[in-house]
């Protein structure tokens, strides 16, 4: 029996999808996903919000990161677009030509939904690893709760789990407290 010719996805079949979905290229396999829905959204938003001042502009906070909205990620083969991205200004002191960014970043945050869990924690977190970003939250609306992981040996550590409205001071942006409850809308 005769199996289908299996193509590797490339670059340029990103650019045929419609705006209203993402794309990503993991393992040579092109992954779509539609917009984040409200609850993703606004995690993403409020997270970004609160390490943005501090961390990226310096205000109230340490400064020397650059944080950044669904960057378009080129970790090898893949292709990946994270809910936020962030690099330490140290390590990319000035962005880079290209619409992509080839160089890793140091933090990660996939706000994570039913639809994305399992590529998010089974495909993308390993994709991470290998690539030596050294923290990596996952955020879930529905469980309300952020997990923030560090690289150790190659392999990911749990270093702490919040909840609900918890007062969260997560590494590597612990020099801030964020009230995890901001994330969430109410519940019905």
């Amino acid at each position: 029996m005769n199996q289908p010719a299996y193509r590797f996805a490339v670059y340029e079949d990103l650019f045929d999808l419609p705006d209203h979905i993402i794309g990503e290229i993991l393992h040579g396999q092109l992954i779509t996903q539609p917009r984040p829905a409200p609850k993703h959204a606004r995690a993403a938003s409020i997270i970004g919000g609160e390490v943005m001042g501090p961390f990226d502009q310096g205000k109230g906070g340490p400064g020397g990161w650059w944080i950044l909205d669904e960057p378009e990620l080129h970790l090898g083969s893949h292709i990946l677009v994270p809910d936020l991205a962030g690099w330490r200004k140290e390590r990319m002191p000035r962005f880079p030509d290209e619409a992509y960014f080839s160089l890793a970043p140091d933090w990660v945050c996939e706000v994570i939904s039913p639809g994305t869990a399992r590529t998010d924690r089974v495909v993308k977190m390993p994709i991470y690893a290998e690539a030596s970003v050294q923290w990596l939250w996952l955020v879930d609306p529905d469980l309300r709760i952020l997990e923030a992981y560090r690289l150790l040996d190659g392999h990911w550590l749990l270093e702490r789990t919040w909840q609900n409205d918890d007062i969260v001071s997560a590494p590597p942006f612990d020099a801030i407290n964020m009230n995890l409850g901001d994330l969430w809308l109410p519940q019905d």
